[in-house]
C-alpha cells in the first residue's frame, strides 16, 4: 500500500516555491500511482496552533504526481475559504499530504470512530430538495474535540445546508467512512531538506528566507 511520505510533502513546497518564482518544479522524488489525495496548508504563527491556510483535493483516484502538484496550487491559491497564501507567507507555512484508503459504506450517520475515519456525508437539503455532500480528513475531528453527533451536525454545515438539524436529517444521510496516511512538514524542515539533498538552499523572488 502506498502510504504519504516526506517526499510527496517536499514536491508540494517545491510546487508552491516553483509558482511564486514563475518556475517548473523539480522532479518529483516519489513513484507515481492513482489514488484519493489532499494537501492542506496551515500557517504557524509565534509557535501558536497552526491555523488552516487551504485545504483541498480530490476523493476519486488522482495520478499521485499530477495531483499533488495540482492541489498544492489549488489548496495554496484557490480555496474560496481563504485569501490566497502569499510569497511572504512561505516561511510561516506547514503541509499535509494525505492518501485515502479503506472506503466503506457505513451502516448509519453513527457507524464510524472519532480519530479513525475521515467521513463523507451525502443527504438531501430538506429546504431546498438538492443533494449536499462534504468531507472531514480522520484528523479534523480529533482537532476539534468533536463527538461524533458534533462532527456530523458541522459537517452538514459545511455542505451548505442551513435546515434546523433534526434526527430525521441526521438519519437520511448516506455516510462513507475512509481512513488516511498523512505526512506533515513545516517550511523550516523542507528547506533543511532541500540544503541536504541538493546542496543549496531554495530561494524565493523577493522574500528573505530566515538563514
Amino acid at each position: 500500500m502506498v502510504t504519504a511520505n516526506q517526499e510527496m510533502v517536499v514536491y508540494c513546497f517545491d510546487t508552491l516555491v516553483a509558482h511564486f518564482n514563475g518556475d517548473q518544479p523539480p522532479p518529483p522524488s516519489f513513484e507515481d500511482g492513482q489514488h484519493p489525495l489532499f494537501v492542506t496548508w496551515k500557517k504557524v504563527v509565534n509557535g501558536g496552533e497552526p491555523c488552516l491556510r487551504g485545504c483541498i483535493g480530490s476523493l476519486e483516484p488522482r495520478g499521485l504526481v499530477k495531483g499533488f502538484r495540482d492541489y498544492a496550487l489549488t489548496s495554496a491559491l484557490r480555496d474560496r475559504r481563504f485569501p490566497p497564501i502569499e510569497a511572504r507567507e512561505l516561511p510561516l507555512l506547514e503541509c499535509t499530504v494525505s492518501i485515502l484508503t479503506n472506503y466503506e459504506t457505513a451502516n448509519d450517520y453513527l457507524d464510524w470512530e472519532v480519530g479513525k475515519h475521515g467521513i463523507i456525508i451525502e443527504f438531501s437539503d430538506p429546504d431546498y430538495n438538492t443533494r449536499r455532500s462534504a468531507t472531514y480528513l480522520p484528523e479534523v475531528a480529533a482537532h476539534e474535540g468533536w463527538t461524533v453527533i458534533e462532527a456530523i451536525d458541522s459537517l452538514i454545515r459545511k455542505a451548505g445546508c442551513n435546515s434546523r438539524i433534526t434526527e430525521s436529517l441526521r438519519k437520511s444521510i448516506h455516510l462513507t467512512r475512509y481512513q488516511s496516511t498523512l505526512f506533515t512538514m513545516h517550511f523550516g524542515e523542507y528547506v533543511s531538506y532541500v540544503k541536504q539533498t541538493r546542496g543549496e538552499a531554495p530561494s524565493i523572488v523577493g522574500v528573505k528566507l530566515p538563514s
